[in-house]
């Protein structure tokens, strides 16, 4: 035998107007519409209650966050409070009033006023002796005192270009002079050179204002120290001569093979003591001596154009020889 019904189902209390909806139950009369209807519509109202609950709750939590950011706005301008607390405060103190008067008006008058002359026993005036608008403003009158100064000068004196152009030319002759019997440059020597028999090895070439020698050549030059040589040879050391420029040759060394052929005088490949050796570049020098050896030692004058006496030796085929004339 079932024991009686009680108002507990599964532990929970049954709304007496909700029937039970069990499956077991089969004897529980079958709702109408109008009947679910109104089911429906208690529980909506009991659902309805839970969303104002939620949106009461999302009030609450925003509520309970609004504190926080005023804590923080706070502490934000408590912080600007500090440091605004920490600055010194900028006082106008006495000194500072002072050098401000004094400083403005210093720059507005250094920039804002004319520049004013001061004329003795005038007081401030414009400059008149000064004035860039007078014509020849340069021009400055000298005071008598000070045009009356005695002028001392500093103990020096001008060289003129002529004292300079022979004061060069000394220094040359001097320099070359010390080059005593040294070949390459034209000095006047102190002394003959060994070997050297020209009489007028110590006059000066024409280069440097010299004139003619008795032979009629230029001093110093190859055609004059040939020309002796061949008057030596011939026994004349002195006037009359028995060759000079009239009845030798011209003063061109380049002349003198020319002058040779002409006169029919003897000229040869072979070279002998005595001979004139003649160079197609406008020199001549006087045979020494015929080496066995296929060589020929020869002196001269001004060879490289320093009107100095020089030995050397030379190939044979360097030359074509001119044979003392008869």
């Amino acid at each position: 035998m079932k024991p009686p019904r009680s108002g507990l189902h599964c532990g929970l209390r049954r709304d007496p107007e909700v029937p039970l909806l069990h499956g077991d139950e089969n004897d529980a009369p079958e709702l109408t519409r109008s009947e679910r209807r109104a089911a429906d519509r208690g529980r909506a109202r009991r659902t309805a209650p839970k969303q104002g609950r939620r949106a009461r709750a999302a009030r609450a939590d925003a509520a309970a966050a609004a504190p926080a950011t005023r804590v923080v706005v706070a502490s934000a301008s408590r912080a600007r409070d500090v440091v605004a607390a920490s600055r010194p405060a900028r006082r106008n103190g006495p000194a500072r009033v002072f050098a401000t008067v004094l400083v403005i008006p210093a720059i507005v008058g250094t920039v804002a006023l004319p520049a004013y002359a001061m004329i003795p026993g005038g007081g401030f005036e414009a400059s008149g002796a000064f004035s860039l608008t007078r014509a020849q403003a340069q021009n400055v009158d000298v005071s008598a005192l000070a045009s009356g100064k005695p002028v001392s000068s500093d103990a020096y004196s001008i060289t003129t270009k002529a004292e300079i152009d022979a004061a060069a030319a000394e220094a040359e002759r001097a320099t070359y002079g010390a080059q005593l019997n040294r070949s390459g440059a034209y000095y006047t020597p102190a002394q003959q050179a060994e070997g050297d028999d020209y009489p007028w090895w110590n006059e000066t070439p024409d280069d440097y204002g010299g004139g003619l020698s008795p032979l009629r050549y230029y001093y110093r030059e190859c055609v004059d120290f040939v020309a002796w040589r061949l008057n030596r040879d011939a026994g004349v050391t002195s006037a009359p001569w028995k060759w000079d420029w009239g009845n030798l040759a011209s003063g061109s060394a380049y002349a003198w093979a020319d002058e040779w052929v002409r006169r029919g005088w003897a000229t040869s490949s072979d070279p002998i003591v005595g001979s004139v050796a003649w160079f197609p570049y406008n020199h001549v020098a006087y045979v020494q001596s015929v080496n066995g050896d296929g060589t020929v030692t020869i002196e001269e004058y001004n060879q490289n154009s320093d009107h100095s006496y020089h030995v050397r030796t030379i190939p044979n085929g360097s030359a074509i020889y001119l044979y003392p004339p008869v």
